[in-house]
């Protein structure tokens, strides 16, 4: 028997395992899917680019994509402990406060606008040069400047100043609009997941257990009342039973997808697939979205960005540095520059988000440059309008789930996810860019026309692994929680991760999904 069982060792569940597990009487356990955070890459920052394939992620895949040629595409979700923070770019950025500010004003989220979240964003940043009243230096979030960024970083950020963005030295000081070098979730030249900043030093509480390779089957709910779980390890089939509440943070495809396995959803869709129909929810696995973005790439005229370290030589003189200083290749994130600017000038606040990556072929489904010399970058609208779904394929824990994010169903997501990929192409033509660059490799200059370039978003728009939206919170019939994060007509069980954003925030969502974790575990003890 424990007080609380949280499902998911995301970044939602470290934190909120973490958070509780600091009330001496209370029994936590925390259940992970996936392996421990042992992968030495996953505590180095240039690992990243290990981390969009392989054993550590689930292998999703979409369902064919009807705005995208009807093609299918890889979905990368992590299956680790730390989630999306053990695998992530490490970008820190939080959003705009009018997201949060809309979360309130258009979604009826009373208690969740900037101001009521600001604090949490604080308490949760370990920030090393920023301070003041917008960031927190003793939290157990590391974030910290790249010690010596790539001279083609610096010169992606030099040419957005020359194309007419400003300099923006603080992404998260209230105002995103400008280009600048992303501050990262690292600390001494190492990732700092909520794995390693938030449950790591509590673990040594001896009322907190962590159990990874477990698969949770179903929640058990009794008379409208979640009290417990039933898992699957190599022990077999068991049950395990909360005494006060079940904590769901599995994300945005996990935590609809647990919630329907136990009978929680569109009882049509249940039925459908042969699940026992436990509580008529239809809004489960509703309002589904994310960034999907398009990379430009460029060939480089000199081994200027991190593709010369693929050689054994550079390698190895790069395994040397970090060894000895924990600098050098090894620290950086390779994603170091970025900028938030405008395709739809009515909009307050941008409505672009870009990646700089000071090298090609990184991330899974992103090819490299001839030469081997190459530069990224990738761009996405930050406010979709489109909305997916996510559903069950089977009654069948084990089976994927089906993820159908429905990208470009609104003509108005496609034209602004032009507009970026055309900036993008902008900025490389630059006299700060030119000094580096020999050519456009992606999408090149047969891209010209509009309907060039609507193919060319058709055919290779993928994730930015942002999604949310699944398990929304809000008053409305397709609300599936409570502004306390309860889940709608079952007691005992709450869902605490990005699934419950009503509305993705304008940049990454690691950091949101953190402060959403803060916030919960306030709530749940009682603080506010």
């Amino acid at each position: 028997m424990y007080d609380y069982v949280i499902v998911g060792g995301g970044s939602a569940g470290c934190v909120l395992a973490a958070r509780l597990s600091e009330m001496e009487a209370a029994r936590v356990l925390l259940i992970e899917a996936g392996p421990r955070d042992t992968n030495p890459y996953i505590h180095m920052p240039v690992g990243f680019f290990k981390m969009t394939s392989g054993s550590l992620i689930w292998g999703y895949e979409t369902a064919p994509l009807r705005h995208a040629n009807g093609r299918v595409a890889v979905y990368p979700q992590a299956r680790v402990l730390g989630g999306g923070s053990s695998i992530n770019a490490e970008i820190y950025t939080r959003g705009c406060p009018e997201d949060y500010d809309g979360w309130a004003s258009q979604h009826g989220c009373d208690g969740w606008s900037w101001r009521d979240l600001k604090s949490y964003f604080v308490k949760s940043e370990g920030n090393t040069r920023l301070g003041g009243p917008e960031h927190g230096i003793d939290g157990p979030l590391g974030v910290s400047d790249l010690q010596s960024p790539n001279r083609v970083s610096q010169a992606y950020v030099q040419g957005c100043m020359e194309f007419g963005m400003p300099y923006n030295a603080d992404f998260n000081s209230g105002r995103q609009e400008g280009a600048g070098l992303y501050q990262t979730t690292t600390l001494n030249g190492r990732r700092c997941s909520a794995a390693v900043g938030y449950l790591r030093p509590a673990l040594r509480r001896p009322n907190l257990e962590l159990r990874t390779g477990v698969m949770v089957k179903r929640i058990v709910v009794e008379n409208g009342r979640a009290t417990g779980v039933e898992i699957v390890s190599d022990k077999g089939v068991e049950m395990i039973q909360a005494a006060s509440e079940v904590i769901v943070t599995a994300g945005a495809i996990g935590s609809p997808k647990l919630l329907m396995l136990s009978g929680i959803g569109p009882a049509a869709h249940l039925r459908e697939v042969g699940v026992p129909v436990v509580h008529d929810l239809p809004g489960v696995g509703e309002n589904f979205h994310d960034h999907f973005s398009t990379d430009v790439t460029w060939v480089l005229n000199g081994p200027h960005s991190y593709d010369k370290y693929k050689k054994a030589r550079w390698k190895l003189w790069a395994g040397l540095q970090y060894a000895m200083f924990r600098s050098g290749p090894v620290a950086s994130n390779i994603v170091e520059a970025g900028a938030f600017w405008w395709s739809d000038r009515s909009e307050k606040t941008p409505d672009l988000q870009f990646h700089f990556l000071a090298g090609a072929g990184v991330e899974e489904g992103v090819g490299s440059v001839p030469g081997g010399n190459g530069a990224t970058c990738n761009s996405y609208h930050v406010r979709p309008r489109s909305r997916g779904v996510v559903r069950l394929r089977s009654s069948r824990p084990e089976d994927a789930p089906l993820i159908d994010p429905n990208s470009f169903a609104e003509p108005y997501d496609l034209e602004r996810h032009i507009d970026g990929i055309r900036i993008t192409q902008e900025v490389g033509r630059t006299h700060a860019m030119r000094k580096f660059v020999a050519a456009e490799h992606f999408p090149g200059p047969a891209v010209k026309t509009k309907a060039d370039y609507e193919a060319c978003a058709r055919a290779n728009a993928r994730s930015s692994y942002h999604p949310v939206g699944t398990c929304k919170m809000g008053r409305d019939p397709m609300a599936v929680v409570d502004l306390a994060l309860r889940v709608h007509g079952i007691e005992r069980l709450r869902v605490c991760d990005s699934s419950i954003m009503p509305e993705v925030v304008s940049s990454n969502t690691n950091a949101p999904t953190i402060a959403i974790a803060e916030k919960a575990a306030d709530m749940i003890r009682g603080n506010r």
